[in-house]
């Protein structure tokens, strides 16, 4: 099929909603003729008459009726860009933002990141999407996530990045843990039994420092989710890595400790991912700094200040 013009889709969507050729004009401002001559067009692009005639006006046939519903959308979805790239009104906007996020980052991110949307913009919608690390550059480019928040270093060169927080690593294991007490050694390390969190979900950078550093653990379990892990914990003598500040919430919630590992492992960048190719949308720019104002607000607020 040959590619459809923009104003054709216009005209189709604008009389399916007048129901009208004259009010269908009015509305797009031109002549009846022209919604005339397009609506020809638009018959003989689909082999269809798409309306006809009747005494309460113009009909949609099935063939319009299912082509109505994805020309909206689209045209919906066209509008909005180009009004955003010229203006965005935060405290009047109904749009939707999409955002990947680990579980972690819902754990820990999500709700300060939704107040401070609220606070801004409270029309605003955003939809959580579940990160798979794998498809983040094909989720970018198809325009299914607005943005990303992850430990893994994505390398594209269509994709934006920026720091926002520093995370280090801690082992979690159960407060009364049968041969672990406030210290592991690395011989505790190598001999206990271990929870892995599924590299896919974007926390692979302990495996990584692992592997580099030709240190080798039991892992028993593999989990996809760290939701998992406080009760796991609790109820066995397993061992986990993750991020200090979400060790810090677990222990919060279960009988469990946190100690320092044998080992040295980086800090971790968390850091917020887009697409270049909507750097000059309002939306977009929005977005971003509200996403990084957030994270980086909570971040200072749970990380206790180093002891002199």
């Amino acid at each position: 099929m040959r590619p459809i013009d923009l104003n054709l889709v216009r005209t189709f969507v604008t009389l399916y909603e007048s129901g009208s050729v004259t009010l269908a004009a009015h509305k797009l401002n031109v002549t009846q003729p022209s919604v005339s001559y397009s609506l020809s067009r638009l018959r003989e692009l689909f082999d269809d008459p798409l309306f006809s005639r009747t005494r309460d006006g113009m009909a949609p046939t099935f063939c319009a009726m299912r082509l109505y519903t994805s020309f909206r959308q689209a045209l919906t979805q066209i509008e909005q860009t180009l009004s955003d790239a010229q203006h965005f009104d935060p405290e009047q906007s109904q749009r939707r933002f999409r955002l990947a996020l680990t579980d972690l980052g819902e754990t820990t991110l999500l709700a300060p990141i939704l107040r401070h949307m609220r606070d801004l913009a409270p029309g605003v919608e955003l939809e959580v999407v579940p990160l798979e690390i794998d498809k983040v550059v094909s989720w970018f480019d198809n325009k299914s996530v607005d943005a990303v928040i992850c430990s893994r270093d994505i390398q594209a060169p269509s994709l934006g990045r920026r720091p926002i927080i520093e995370e280090r690593y801690v082992g979690l294991l159960g407060r009364r843990h049968p041969r672990i007490g406030q210290t592991l050694s690395m011989e505790a390390f190598s001999r206990e039994d271990h929870v892995q969190v599924s590299p896919t979900t974007g926390h692979g950078l302990v495996e990584d420092v692992l592997k580099e550093r030709d240190i080798t653990r039991k892992v028993s379990v593999v989990v996809p989710h760290f939701s998992a892990l406080p009760r796991l914990l609790e109820s066995t003598s397993l061992l986990a890595i993750l991020p200090e500040q979400i060790a810090g919430l677990f222990t919060q919630q279960a009988d469990l400790k946190q100690v320092e590992l044998p080992f040295d492992i980086p800090p971790v960048e968390v850091a917020l991912y887009w697409s270049r190719q909507v750097d000059d949308s309002a939306a977009q720019e929005w977005f971003r700094r509200t996403l990084i104002e957030a994270t980086s607000r909570h971040h200072d607020e749970t990380v206790p200040p180093e002891t002199p």
